[in-house]
C-alpha cells in the first residue's frame, strides 16, 4: 500500500455526495503503485511524476478520470468521453458504493494499464489547432482586424483552442459575436481564457 496523502484526506472528509465512493475508489488506487496527490482540488494519482488517473465528482456522478483514456483499451466498453471536446482524457462513472465494489477487478486492471500507457511513453496525437472550426463571426473579426489575426497566431495552441471553444458555445450568433467582442482585449494583450 502506497502512502497516503493528508491533502486527499481532508479533500475526502469536506465532500458531502460522493465521501463513500471516494473512500472506496482510494482503497483501490492506493493499492496501486501510484503516488497519492491532490491537483487542480481532487485527488490525483501519479507514476514517475506523471499524471495517470484523478478522482472527480459531479452533481449526478463521481468518476475516475484516466488521463491518457484514449489510449487504452476499453475492453469492458465502460470509457466516457466527459464532453465533445476532450481528446485524450475518458471516465469511468459512478452513482453508488455498490457499483465500484461490483466493478474492481475490472477498476484494477484499467489502472494497471493506464499505468502501463504512462510508462510507456504513449502520446496521444491532438489534433492540431487549425483543424478546428472557427466561428463565422470570429474570422469575419480576424479578417477585419489585422493587429488581432497576430495576436491571436501568437497565442499558444492550447489558448487558441480555448478561445474557439468558448466562442463556439453559445448557440445563437448574437451571443457568440458579443463574447468575441468582449474578449479582444484580452487576446491583443497576449492572454487566454483563463488567464
Amino acid at each position: 500500500m502506497n502512502q497516503k496523502n493528508p491533502k486527499v484526506d481532508s479533500f475526502i472528509n469536506r465532500e458531502k455526495k460522493w465521501q463513500e465512493e471516494y473512500k472506496k475508489l482510494r482503497e483501490i488506487l492506493v493499492n496501486a503503485p501510484l503516488t497519492e496527490e491532490l491537483k487542480w482540488g481532487v485527488p490525483c494519482y501519479t507514476v514517475q511524476c506523471k499524471n495517470v488517473v484523478l478522482m472527480h465528482g459531479f452533481k449526478e456522478y463521481c468518476a475516475l478520470l484516466f488521463i491518457k483514456g484514449v489510449l487504452l483499451k476499453d475492453s469492458a466498453g465502460i470509457l466516457i468521453t466527459q464532453t465533445e471536446n476532450v481528446q485524450s482524457a475518458r471516465q469511468i462513472r459512478f452513482t453508488n458504493v455498490d457499483q465500484i465494489i461490483k466493478m474492481e477487478p475490472i477498476l484494477k486492471a484499467y489502472i494497471l494499464e493506464a499505468i502501463e500507457v504512462e510508462k510507456s511513453g504513449l502520446k496521444v496525437n491532438f489534433k492540431k489547432t487549425e483543424e478546428f472550426t472557427i466561428p463565422e463571426e470570429f474570422q469575419t473579426v480576424l479578417q477585419e482586424n489585422p493587429d488581432l489575426q497576430s495576436a491571436f497566431d501568437a497565442l499558444t495552441p492550447g489558448r487558441q483552442r480555448a478561445w474557439l471553444f468558448y466562442f463556439s458555445a453559445p448557440k445563437q450568433s448574437k451571443t457568440r459575436t458579443a463574447r468575441i467582442e468582449k474578449s479582444i482585449p484580452q487576446i491583443l494583450a497576449g492572454k487566454g481564457l483563463n488567464d
